[in-house]
């Protein structure tokens, strides 16, 4: 099976489950699991920040880092395309009492400077929430897997200092973007006052996420983990797949990119498929299906039938993410497999 539908849908490798054989482990709620402690101290220390905290997924460590930055009744600011807001169960609602905002994502990711000021709140104005935090994504999902370099983002929290608002980026595949702008993570995650960080897509990992802020941030953070039922006790056992995909599998994202680059541009040759070029950033494709004889659905199911799964976004547009478990040798089915359906 080649399975395109996100980067998360990998195994761990050999390797990664022979050190994980040789690991030892304890209770994490007491903070005396040794692989979750030295994997948090060198997360931090990667991005540059005090401490950084263990959880389950990339959604728990967006809405724990919410959660911290805002009191019930405050607003956040983010993309109309974010993660956060389309694909996390409205949960900074429904748990915090958060009120989220959005404003345009352009295409790069990024949202107008212009348009983050002209939406901060007047705090004076009794019929209006206070404007808290604003959130990031990087790279960004549904904007075509675009990375956010340093120059915007120093802009962006230059315009948040001078109105008292906090920056979060959800960093979810934010290594990606460290390989696609030759940029370390302690220069992209600077100007934050917290990130999220993913270990389970582009790295391999079974499962984790981590939050990286200061230690005032981390340590209340940790309670509300606990408060929404994250608290694990040996789980040694995923922070130690943490730390071998840290150790081993950032600078192979380059492996991913250069695949994505290559099938994009098999797939721009055929004529029944939309798909610009100029958007393939990092390990991220969305491409259009521009025919009329065969449905979505059709298409969709014709791939499984030739044990290709593939991500499906709705009115004609599809996406496929290259991962460490595909590879380059791929390309030609699925190429040959589309061609053969389509015509």
């Amino acid at each position: 099976m080649i399975d395109l539908r996100s980067d998360t849908v990998t195994l761990p490798s050999t390797k990664m489950m022979q050190h994980l054989a040789k690991s030892s482990f304890g209770d994490d709620v007491y903070m005396e699991d040794p692989c979750v402690n030295a994997l948090e101290k060198n997360v931090a220390k990667l991005f540059g920040k005090e401490k950084a905290l263990f959880v389950t997924s990339g959604t728990m460590a967006n809405l724990v880092s919410v959660l911290t930055h805002c009191q019930r009744g405050e607003e956040i600011l983010l993309g109309d395309k974010s993660h956060i807001f389309k694909y996390e169960v409205g949960g900074i609602s429904s748990f915090g009492g958060i009120h989220s905002h959005q404003i345009k994502n352009n295409d790069d990711g990024t949202i107008d400077i212009d348009m983050i000021k002209n939406n901060i709140r007047n705090e004076s104005d009794i019929h209006f929430p206070k404007t808290q935090l604003l959130c990031l994504e990087n790279t960004h999902n549904l904007c075509f897997g675009a990375p956010l370099n340093n120059s915007y983002t120093e802009s962006v929290k230059n315009l948040l200092n001078e109105n008292n608002i906090k920056l979060h980026i959800d960093g979810a595949r934010i290594f990606n973007a460290s390989i696609a702008l030759k940029t370390s993570l302690k220069e992209l995650g600077k100007f934050a006052d917290s990130i999220s960080c993913c270990l389970s897509k582009g790295l391999g990992a079974p499962a984790g996420s981590l939050i990286v802020a200061n230690e005032k941030f981390i340590d209340r953070a940790r309670k509300l983990r606990k408060a929404l039922g994250g608290g694990m006790r040996q789980v040694g056992v995923l922070a130690s797949c943490g730390q071998f995909a840290i150790d081993n599998m950032i600078e192979r994202l380059q492996t991913d990119h250069d695949n994505a680059q290559s099938l994009a541009t098999e797939l721009s040759l055929i004529n029944q498929i939309d798909i610009d070029l100029n958007k393939i950033h990092t390990n991220l494709i969305f491409f259009h299906l521009n025919t009329s004889k065969i449905t979505d659905e059709k298409f969709i199911k014709e791939l499984l039938n030739y044990e290709i799964k593939i991500d499906y976004k709705g009115n004609h547009r599809f996406r496929m993410v290259t991962h460490c478990n595909f590879d380059e040798s791929n390309i030609s089915k699925i190429i040959k497999t589309i061609k053969k359906i389509l015509n």
